[in-house]
């Protein structure tokens, strides 16, 4: 499983207009290439009568997947500089839409790249931008006389509680940073007096805003 990574949240829009051309941006967080291609065709549909749709992405861990599309503008104008503000933000499984209605000016090669650019940027922040951080979701399993204690204490702790589920025991699952997975059994160790069981069950992603 990957580590921790920045990518945008789930979808956003803006809009830019510069000499009478106008800017629409769509971005979507796409964990595949089939998701990205589908975003895209998706937005393409709805401004079928646009001058340009043109593309970015960028998929997976390791940013495998990286693709740019400018969509009938001049070779290198539009798909390109998109796809470097995905990489400046080191953004990932992010795809970006950006739809051009052309107004009558003309922008030059220097000009659309600008103008792409900051489309894209500006579609990223009105979207959001999220930290991915991997954690363990740790299980405590105690004697009820335990849980007001323990309940206690974790809800005054940086960690998060997920949920408590009453069994025969009462079982208590609570995020943990991958790193801090030791700390953590040795404190709840601690506070039952070695009366509780801990284990992991599994890892999961919490987000965090940028």
């Amino acid at each position: 499983m990957r580590g921790d990574y920045q990518t945008v949240r789930s979808y956003g829009e803006s809009e830019y207009i510069i000499q009478k051309s106008r800017f629409l941006t769509y971005v979507k967080r796409t964990e595949t290439e089939e998701e990205a291609i589908d975003f895209i065709n998706e937005i393409k549909k709805i401004h079928h009568n646009a001058t340009h749709n043109c593309s970015a992405y960028m998929i997976g861990a390791h940013d495998e997947i990286q693709k740019a599309n400018d969509d009938g503008e001049p070779s290198g104008t539009a798909g390109v500089p998109m796809l470097e503000v995905l990489k400046k933000q080191n953004l990932k499984d992010t795809t970006v839409v950006v739809t051009r209605y052309f107004g009558g000016i003309k922008l030059g090669s220097g000009g659309l790249i600008r103008a792409y650019g900051r489309a894209t940027s500006e579609g990223i922040t009105a979207t959001g931008v999220v930290e991915r951080r991997l954690h363990d979701l740790m299980k405590i399993a105690i004697d009820y006389t335990w849980l007001g204690k323990v309940e206690n204490e974790i809800r005054q702790s940086p960690y998060p509680l997920k949920e408590i589920v009453y069994a025969e025991d009462v079982e208590i699952y609570i995020h943990v940073p991958v790193s801090e997975v030791e700390n953590f059994t040795n404190w709840v160790t601690e506070i039952t007096n070695g009366q509780s069981k801990i284990s992991s069950s599994g890892k999961e992603f919490l987000e965090f805003e940028i």
